[in-house]
């Protein structure tokens, strides 16, 4: 079986935003039955686990093919076999594949800046005076990306592709701020993918493990 690594617990701020989700995500729209692996920070940090994710992260995947880590790579890896996350035609995958590499490179290294600092070092002296410079970085960012957005469902020639699943993961890591309800458009393209079955279901997998952990260690849920 298809297998997924993931971890058996992560803190409620990170809980939807790990990134095994992505590869859940395009599993789920494939059509592609598949397991998890759960981890934690024993195996996590053991020479195993570093042969296979030399910096320690999820996810890994593994069908009867190959062996991957990188997300992204995981993602486009899966959808060049689905015409649920890639189209036929060269054109179109061109257009899936410039899209999915905006998300990754002109948007994500931006937002994941600002969660940073929210997330990790809201009160330290160097992270406020940074801040407000980065933000004005994810606006411009998010005002382009709505702009091309226009009046289309998706990104990549109007239908859902994987550039879809990593876009809306991006912007998902903005969620504990108001920025994406600042332009109407992308909310919207949020949500409509976020009501997505498959990453309904994507995400019900995601925090299964972390709702039973904290079922077992409810102060886990406090930290």
């Amino acid at each position: 079986m298809n297998r997924v690594t993931a971890f058996k617990w992560v803190p409620p701020f990170a809980q939807g935003s790990v990134r095994d989700i992505r590869v859940r995500w395009a599993l789920e729209e494939a059509g592609i039955p598949y397991g998890d692996h759960l981890i934690g920070p024993e195996e996590q940090a053991s020479p195993d686990f570093r042969a296979m994710q030399p910096f320690g992260q999820v996810p890994v995947y593994r069908d009867d093919k190959v062996q991957m880590f990188e997300s992204g790579a995981i993602v486009l890896y899966i959808a060049q076999t689905s015409d649920a996350l890639m189209p036929a035609d060269e054109a179109g995958r061109a257009m899936v594949l410039t899209w999915l590499f905006a998300a990754s490179n002109s948007l994500e290294p931006w937002v994941g800046q600002l969660a940073g600092i929210d997330l990790f070092h809201a009160q330290e002296a160097w992270a406020q005076e940074r801040r407000p410079q980065v933000e004005v970085f994810v606006r411009k960012r998010l005002a382009d990306l709505q702009t091309a957005l226009g009046d289309r469902q998706f990104f990549a020639n109007g239908a859902f592709s994987a550039a879809d699943i990593i876009m809306t993961h991006v912007l998902r890591d903005l969620r504990h701020t108001t920025l994406v309800a600042e332009y109407p458009a992308l909310a919207a393209y949020v949500a409509r993918c976020e009501a997505r079955p498959a990453f309904q279901r994507a995400l019900a997998d995601q925090l299964a493990p972390f709702r039973a952990a904290e079922a077992r260690q409810p102060e886990l849920a406090k930290i």
